[in-house]
């Protein structure tokens, strides 16, 4: 997999971790390749799966492995609406303000993943400070009238797959209201794998056709929108500078 990737021309590869599990072997990954790099936190749709008295041991741990530094942003965590009946927004509200309050911290960006919660996210982000390191929606998918708020705010929206799919509207048009300077893409690996191979196995690969697919909403050269979301990622998560 990782071979494909090389040879389709990506240049590094940004893993987050979902899940305190997976963090000790994530951290594995950059010392073995350099252009492979981690991030750490709780996704929200795992914690119906983990003991709410768990939130705190395992948010101080995760400030222990933020210190020690290897990783070069914190997520990825957020809201997940289909989640809260497992997991209470309250709960979820929580966890999500002791990342931001880390990734402050340490000085690093915040992967947030954000589904069906718009409205919850949009009130969080007005009492609370993003990191100034960043703060990055992943997969964006709150629509084009959303895109000016969260820019506002200090968001960068990262688009994936969905941009390719033939009937794609929503992320189409919020793509073309992004600032040039605010726009990252992503494959969001394993899942939604761009056209052609929308219903299969996603993989970093791929990333070639979210960008071919991206260049040409924007109306620009392939080209040109490769070497712009490259350079807004290198400015981001600084250890993927040459």
């Amino acid at each position: 997999m990782l071979e494909r990737a090389w040879a389709a021309g990506v240049e590094g590869i940004l893993v987050p971790a979902i899940g305190p599990d997976a963090w000790d072997g994530l951290l594995q990954l950059p010392r073995q390749d350099r252009r492979l790099q981690v991030a750490l936190g709780i996704h929200p749709q795992l914690l119906p799966e983990l003991p709410e008295a768990d939130d705190g041991p395992a948010l101080e741990r995760l400030d222990a492995l933020l210190s020690s530094g290897g990783a070069v942003a914190v997520g990825e965590c957020g809201l997940d609406g289909p989640s809260a009946q497992g997991a209470p927004m309250e709960r979820q509200l929580r966890v999500l303000d002791e990342h931001a309050r880390l990734a402050r911290k340490h000085r690093l960006p915040l992967l947030v993943h954000c589904q069906r919660a718009h409205p919850v996210l949009e009130e969080w982000l007005e009492r609370t400070s993003p990191p100034e390191a960043g703060l990055v929606l992943h997969s964006y998918s709150g629509g084009p009238g959303r895109v000016a708020e969260y820019v506002s705010r200090g968001c960068h929206l990262s688009f994936a797959g969905p941009v390719s799919w033939t009937e794609a509207r929503k992320p189409v048009e919020a793509l073309k209201l992004t600032p040039r300077e605010r726009l990252l893409v992503e494959t969001d690996a394993p899942d939604q794998a761009p056209a052609p191979h929308r219903g299969g196995r996603n993989e970093p690969a791929f990333l070639l056709r979210v960008v071919e697919a991206t260049a040409a909403v924007l109306g620009e050269p392939r080209e040109a929108t490769g070497a712009l979301v490259a350079e807004n990622a290198r400015r981001l998560f600084r250890a993927f500078k040459p």
